[in-house]
């Protein structure tokens, strides 16, 4: 009787230790210590430029300014000059937010310039050949930019086929439906003015204190600025970054990327078609064989602005001062009066140094 109550006493087995005490009492007691070496002034870059990717094409952009400044004097620093640096890159400032939503998914899009001329010219066709009024003319132009985008998204999302396939056969469908559809006719810019100013809408312009803006200038920085807000401050815009960096990861977190890149590819189209409308205010006409490079534009100044190839990482307002670089570079140059060659060698080794940089900023995250 007396083992059994030794058995069921709690209080006769207070004072002796329990079997996982006996395993505990040899195991290490050491506290544990985390590596807090100090980083040096180069790993601090690194990791600002990680969490600041606009950063480094705003420095190469204002050192731009600065040397082309120093070099020309008021000739390069002026209001006028300035400004026109920004009505040359309006359409490619316009047709990389396209390219830039895009690419944050990790693709590529090498038919926005044959999206954009093709909107530009159904809007011309639809109103100089079949009498519709310019308004409408326009909404079929947006229309025929989302189909072209919706095209591309589905055979990216639905069917799985590479980004950089699928635009290049695009590209190629869309020029050549461009040259056939319009008959590689050219709608002039009188008969614009006569009968459809709306069409060349961007292309009117407005002064402040010497600085002669157009209102496709304008149409950009109010687009850029829409767009940084959505990727930047919006659930979808989370899910654009999250589907660029890891789909995998994103589906097992109940973002629809099948969707997501549906509706990327589609509102890219329709940016497109903006900048189609654009191209037209800044010729003054409708013509078949404008922006023939507004694709390479576009990813250049993509890759110059910081924004990484492989998705998931970079700031559309990097791909704005990319873009700006290009500009600032073509008339820095121009007006030095150097051979147009050097812009495109230098311009070349920007486009080098900028996926290198991506790169180094990279290892970071890895």
């Amino acid at each position: 009787m007396g083992g059994t109550q030794n058995m069921t006493d709690p209080s006769a087995n207070a004072g002796r230790p329990q079997e996982f005490e006996k395993v505990l009492s040899g195991s290490d007691t050491s506290v544990a210590s985390f590596d807090t070496h100090s980083k040096s002034s180069l790993e601090k870059a690194q990791h600002f430029l990680h969490g600041n990717p606009a950063m480094v094409p705003l420095i190469v952009l204002v050192l731009s300014v600065a040397v082309f400044g120093a070099i020309l004097g008021t000739k390069f620093f002026s209001a006028f000059s300035l400004t026109l640096i920004l009505q040359q890159v309006a359409v490619t400032g316009i047709v990389g937010a396209a390219q830039t939503l895009v690419i944050l998914t990790a693709g590529i899009d090498l038919s926005v310039g044959a999206i954009m001329v093709l909107s530009s010219v159904v809007m011309g066709q639809f109103t100089f050949h079949y009498g519709l009024p310019a308004p409408i003319s326009i909404l079929f132009g947006f229309a025929c930019g989302a189909l072209c985008g919706y095209i591309n998204g589905v055979l990216v999302s639905k069917m799985k086929l590479p980004p950089f396939i699928v635009t290049l056969g695009t590209w190629q469908i869309f020029l050549a439906t461009n040259f056939l559809y319009s008959a590689n006719e050219t709608i002039r810019s009188q008969d614009i003015s006569a009968q459809a100013p709306l069409l060349q809408l961007f292309g009117a312009t407005f002064r402040i204190s010497g600085a002669v803006f157009t209102v496709g200038v304008l149409a950009m920085v109010l687009l850029v600025a829409v767009f940084w807000f959505v990727l930047n401050h919006t659930a979808w815009g989370r899910h654009v970054y999250a589907v660029g960096d890891d789909p995998e990861a994103a589906e097992l977190a109940g973002v629809g990327t099948n969707r997501i890149l549906l509706q990327v590819y589609t509102i890219s189209g329709v940016i497109c078609a903006l900048a189609g409308w654009v191209i037209i205010g800044r010729l003054g006409s409708v013509s078949p064989t404008s922006g023939q490079f507004a694709n390479i534009e576009s990813i250049t100044a993509v890759v110059i602005g910081g924004i990484s190839l492989f998705g998931g990482r970079g700031s559309i307002l990097g791909m704005i001062f990319g873009a700006l670089i290009v500009g600032v570079f073509q008339l820095g140059l121009r007006l030095i009066g150097t051979d147009p060659q050097w812009t495109y060698l230098l311009i070349g080794a920007l486009i080098i140094g900028a996926v290198t940089v991506d790169q180094w900023i990279r290892k970071v995250a890895g």
